[in-house]
């Protein structure tokens, strides 16, 4: 059986601030049916995930692209990979079996083919398998890693996250809070800060395009100093924040968003500070931490079965949806985690 499989590409390489013309809808004749003897497994993808990371991707150059197999550089018209969940059709691999739900690396598309790498069996467990693109998936297993082993966290201690109601942001305020953390968060709109207090319990929270000097809003609401800072965004923001850590304060950089398409702004925080006050600043990858994704899980599943852990989530329907879904992580229109709903079933 032969089906007309719609996918998203690049039209050329993006060096830039991407713009919807930089995409393209593809549409190609897709097999449902396998070869005798095949390994191949095939995919109907069902939620996909939208991550800014993805534009270092499609630069001409990045160090990116050598760093992971989900970092790699993508070419013009390449199917483009990503984090999803999908439903098995086909399957030639004796792991996967057909109608078995699936998570790890599938397309941006309608339709995927694997050998099974990077992919697993997915039990929902009674939960939306969207969860499993973001809370339950990549984005809070890197909330998870960047708070918990890269920043070591003690209850009481004076916790900041940037881009905090963005997909990772969120969860690592939570996550803080849980602990017995004072967590302050910034966001892009007085709707999300109302968001970050009232729902997700920061102790408080501010809108950085409202403050006229970011080291006056730090210092409002850490007279104390600040022990943990989770980065998202880099730039301005992680300079003033290391301006205002306590000694032996520790950065975890998770992402650079105010960076990825300016070539010129980069950060450049006062390494002195960093001296005198031995501010550890390390950068991971999640990937590297595998070995923690079963302790992860049990923990953040715990936290939503008993009502601790709130899931914010933004879903967009279609694969036509993709590149404005993916442009709009650049100008802070997301709540939470950005997905792509691809099909029901």
């Amino acid at each position: 059986m032969e089906v007309t499989n719609k996918y998203i590409v690049i039209k050329s390489k993006i060096d830039g601030k991407p713009q919807e013309n930089d995409f393209e809808v593809k549409t190609e004749p897709f097999s449902l049916s396998l070869k005798p003897g095949s390994n191949d497994i095939i995919i109907k993808n069902l939620y996909v995930s939208i991550d800014s990371y993805q534009i270092n991707r499609m630069k001409s150059v990045s160090i990116s692209h050598k760093a992971s197999d989900f970092s790699g550089g993508v070419s013009p018209g390449e199917v483009i990979h990503a984090y999803g969940v999908g439903k098995v059709l086909a399957s030639g691999n004796a792991n996967f079996a057909k109608d078995d739900y699936v998570v790890g690396l599938i397309n941006w598309g309608e339709y995927s083919i694997s050998q099974g790498v990077h992919l697993n069996k997915l039990d929902p467990m009674g939960f939306p398998l969207s969860y499993f693109v973001g809370l339950l998936g990549l984005g809070g297993f890197t909330a998870y890693v960047g708070f918990f082993e890269i920043c070591k966290p003690k209850k009481g201690e004076k916790v900041f996250i940037s881009a905090a109601c963005g997909s990772i942001g969120y969860v690592v305020g939570q996550y803080a809070k849980h602990l017995g953390c004072y967590v302050v968060g910034c966001a892009g709109s007085s709707n999300k800060v109302k968001l970050l207090k009232e729902k997700l319990g920061f102790d408080e929270a501010f809108n950085y395009k409202e403050e006229t000097d970011l080291n006056i809003a730090l210092q409002r609401c850490f007279p104390d100093g600040i022990d943990i800072y989770f980065d998202n965004v880099g730039g301005e923001m992680l300079d003033v924040v290391v301006s205002n850590m306590n000694s032996h304060g520790r950065v975890a950089l998770c992402g650079m968003i105010s960076e990825y398409t300016n070539a010129v702004k980069r950060a450049t925080p006062d390494l002195l500070n960093v001296i005198y006050k031995r501010i550890t600043i390390q950068g991971f990858l999640v990937g590297d931490h595998m070995h923690l994704f079963p302790e992860f899980l049990k923990m953040t599943i715990g936290d939503l079965c008993t009502g601790k852990m709130q899931v914010l989530e933004d879903v967009l329907v279609g694969v036509e949806s993709i590149p404005a879904a993916f442009l709009g992580l650049f100008t802070g229109d997301n709540i939470g985690k950005r997905i792509v709903q691809l099909s029901l079933n």
